[in-house]
């Protein structure tokens, strides 16, 4: 657990918890806890047994905003995506009058990067940090978006210069990840409107109105994810289009060879009957003619076709 005293987005470190329970002269508290931590923090700043019940939970825990007599407890999804697999970590808030607790299973990198901007914005208020950081996690999305939506450019292009089976694999598992993350997003998306809209004693008024900027680029998200979703059905008609082109393209080779070799058949099965009075047996150069006359033909029906760009 660490405590800071934060003025001015300067931050003090502390060693006492008990030091947190009365306001300071100036700033707020940030309590940057885990789990384990609850025990201590929760009669100190009263916390509710069902908000501590869920930080506790294994389960994953949906987006909300819950109101209790002293203190707030939200829940937000921060988002990871790491090439394979997108991950999606609670960050459970509990905000009071002169403190903001953060309470955390993993480690979550918008708490770290949210430092030099508290220091930019010289943040003395547990509100403004609950806006930077909400902001700095919805900010994230895109990001994930925009390598979603690169990916799916990298795999629409190997997939139209060399269709694999596992492409079907990756388009199927992308396509799973992205409707999952768009019904996560869904309650993410109340939680902000109701910080924007709902009257909460807890933040000042004229801060409120910002988190409609934070809302509005929660609506485009969902926006892009609905767009990634439908790249996906393309890309998967594309998969199976090429893979369409390319059994057509085989039986395409395969029916030019065959047609290459009928009459050069035809030929040789004549000369194969065991007649005794064909007049071309007893040439001395019939062998060497019709071989002539095989090569001949073969070589120009391939350059037909070539020409044709049959095959």
């Amino acid at each position: 657990m660490k405590i800071r005293l934060v003025n001015e987005g300067v931050f003090t470190p502390l060693d006492n918890i008990e030091d947190t329970i009365t306001p300071p002269a100036e700033g707020f508290y940030w309590i940057d806890a885990d789990v384990d931590d609850l025990a201590v923090l929760q009669p100190l700043f009263s916390m509710h047994d069902l908000a501590v019940e869920d930080c506790l939970s294994e389960e994953e825990q949906r987006p909300k905003l819950e109101i209790y007599e002293s203190h707030y407890f939200i829940v937000v999804n921060s988002i990871r995506f790491d090439d394979e697999e997108i991950f999606l970590r609670a960050v459970n808030l509990f905000l009071g009058r002169h403190y903001i607790i953060t309470v955390t299973k993993q480690k979550i990198n918008e708490l770290r990067t949210l430092k030099p901007i508290l220091w930019e914005e010289e943040v003395s208020t547990p509100d403004r940090f609950l806006y930077y950081l909400v902001d700095s996690i919805v900010d994230n999305y895109f990001t994930v978006g925009d390598r979603l939506e690169a990916r799916i450019d990298e795999l629409e292009e190997d997939i139209l210069m060399h269709t694999k089976k596992s492409h079907l694999n990756e388009i199927i598992g992308l396509r799973g990840e992205i409707l999952w993350l768009r019904k996560a997003l869904s309650p993410q998306k109340e939680v902000i409107n109701t910080l924007n809209k709902k009257d909460l004693r807890l933040i000042d008024d004229q801060l409120q109105k910002y988190f409609s900027d934070i809302y509005e680029n929660a609506v485009k998200i969902s926006e892009t994810f609905d767009t990634l979703r439908d790249l996906m059905g393309n890309l998967r008609e594309a998969y199976q289009s090429s893979i369409s082109n390319r059994a057509n393209e085989i039986m395409r080779v395969f029916t030019a060879i065959t047609t290459v070799f009928m009459p050069l058949t035809l030929i040789t099965g004549i000369y194969g009957m065991n007649f005794t009075n064909m007049p071309e047996l007893n040439y001395k150069y019939a062998y060497f003619i019709v071989i002539g006359v095989i090569f001949a033909l073969g070589l120009s029906m391939y350059w037909i076709f070539r020409k044709k760009d049959w095959i």
